[in-house]
Formats: C-alpha cells, structure tokens, sequence
C-alpha cells in the first residue's frame, strides 16, 4: 500500500488543477470567508463545532503576513456576528515566522487580543520541528502575559513531545494532541506505527492527569478507543475534553462521535492557498493521498 500511496503523490505535479481542486473540495471549505461560515454552519447545525484556518503558510513578504492576520481578524468578527459555533488556527508560518520571528509575535498578539476582547479562542498550530521551539516560546510569553484564550499543539510522534509536556505542565496548557504529518528524521520522531500511537496514548494519558483541556485529535480508530476508555475510566465531563478531526475525513465516525454525546470539533481550512495546501499535505502524507484517491474512487462508482 505504501508503494501505491508514494506513486499517487509522485504523479501530483502532473494532474491537472481543477482536478486536484475536485478533489480537495471535501477538505477544504472553500477559497472565501462565505465558504467557511457555510461550512460551519452546517456544522453546527449537527451538533459539531468547527476552528478555522486561513491557509497561507507559503507567504513571502511581511505585507502577505499582515494580510493572513487581517483575514483572522475579518474570521473572528464573522464568528461574533454570526455566532458560529468555532474558533481560529493559526499557523505561525503564516504570520511570517520565517520572515522575521518579532513581526510573527506581533500579528499573533493582535489576533490573540482581538480573540479574547470578543470571548473567542485562538490555537497556535505545530508545523515541522525547525518551528516547535518558538511555537511554544510564544505560547508560554501569551500565557505569561495574561492572555488565557490560546492554547497549541503537540505532535505525538516528535520524540520531544513527551518533554514538552512536563516543561509546559506549569501552565496546565489546553492542547491539542495530534500524531504529526511532516517528514522529520529518525532522530526527531518515531517512524513506527506503533510506536506513534504508544507516544499518543502516553501522552494523552500524562496531560489529563495534569489536569488539562484535551483536543484529542485523531481519525486512528485504535487510539479513539484508547482515548473513550480514558474518558469513562476518569468520568470527565465535556469541558475537560473534546474529539478532533479534519473536515471531510472518517465522517461517520465523526458523526457517531457526536451523537454520543462527545464535543467534537471539525478543522476547516479555507483561503486562495488551498492549491499549495492540498499539494503539500498530500506529498507530507503519502498514505493520505492514498486514502483520498481511494475515497474518490469509491464516491465516484457510487454515483454511477
């Protein structure tokens, strides 16, 4: 499967764009703001909350990093007007932490301020390991500051993570816990399956002890029952956690996730960058662009 899943993504820079577009159109709300809120709103309407993010981690100057803080302010006044059941995502790399790490603090305070004046929340991404050390410098210098509406992200297959969650345990951080999608060396992260998931459930288990707020977000079917097995085995109530997935991804096990009575939030990306998007999750993933192609596949044999 893994041959198969390498040959799809090496065949990418050949499809054509409206068809990666077809493709990526379940995963992506859309390329506008209206797009975004029609999608959280039939969210919601499901009993399911929603964070969005305005993709742009391919800026290359300060004033398309202003422009994605901008769009993020544009967001969270569109989720006070409409009173959308969601937050914000915020991916530093589009805030032009590889431009100039002060302009990245900078914007990400602007949103970070603006979210809290309007009762909302806002949750700093994780990216590749060159990234981790000032996402969780900036995240502790809010914390410290007084700012109690930002959490981040911890990747369970960074060898680090583990760590990390002692060096943060001060702050009892709202996390969101993930596997981890980018391509890091041996040295950095497990490359074994198993290996992932045992760090996950570790690291799961550690942070609800220390009391923190949970984003527990996985589509691996072993490690949500680990994670519902830890949820009754504690009888946490539903503040003290919430199920995570991506727009468009195990849908049915989102939905049965919900109607048992698990918050559950759907990440759902929007913006003009769904192109450089789509194209890097799927050659970061292989495996994923297998599971869509097959998806695809099956979508379009049921509609025959």
């Amino acid at each position: 499967m893994a041959i198969y899943d390498r040959a799809i993504v090496s065949l990418l820079p050949a499809v054509p764009r409206p068809i990666v577009r077809k493709i990526s159109d379940r995963y992506i709300a859309g390329t506008g703001i209206d797009d975004a809120v029609r999608t959280v709103s039939s969210l919601n309407g499901r009993g399911m909350l929603a964070t969005v993010d305005v993709l742009g981690e391919e800026i290359r100057s300060a004033d398309e990093a202003r422009a994605i803080a901008g769009a993020y302010l544009d967001v969270l006044a569109t989720i006070e007007r409409e009173r959308l059941g969601a937050n914000v995502s915020v991916k530093l790399t589009a805030l032009g932490l590889k431009l100039d790490r002060d302009l990245a603090r900078e914007l990400l305070e602007q949103v970070v301020a603006d979210a809290r004046d309007r009762g909302s929340f806002v949750r700093i991404d994780m990216e590749d390991s060159s990234t981790t050390d000032d996402a969780l410098a900036l995240y502790r210098g809010l914390r410290e500051a007084g700012h109690e509406n930002v959490g981040v992200v911890l990747q369970a297959y960074l060898r680090r993570t583990r760590a990390d969650v002692e060096a943060l345990a001060d702050l009892r951080p709202r996390v969101r816990l993930c596997k981890g999608i980018y391509v890091e060396p041996p040295e950095l992260a497990f490359r074994d399956d198993d290996q992932v998931r045992a760090s996950y459930a570790r690291t799961l288990e550690r942070l609800l002890d220390l009391g923190c707020h949970v984003g527990i977000a996985t589509h691996d079917e072993w490690l949500i029952r680990r994670a519902l097995e830890q949820v009754a085995r504690r009888r946490l109530d539903e503040d003290a956690y919430e199920f995570q997935m991506l727009l468009g991804v195990r849908e049915e096990r989102r939905d049965q996730l919900a109607r048992a009575g698990h918050r559950l939030r759907v990440y759902v990306p929007f913006g003009s960058h769904w192109y450089e998007y789509s194209v890097r999750r799927l050659q970061e993933n292989p495996s994923i662009a297998g599971y869509i192609a097959g998806d695809t596949i099956r979508r379009l044999l049921a509609l025959r």
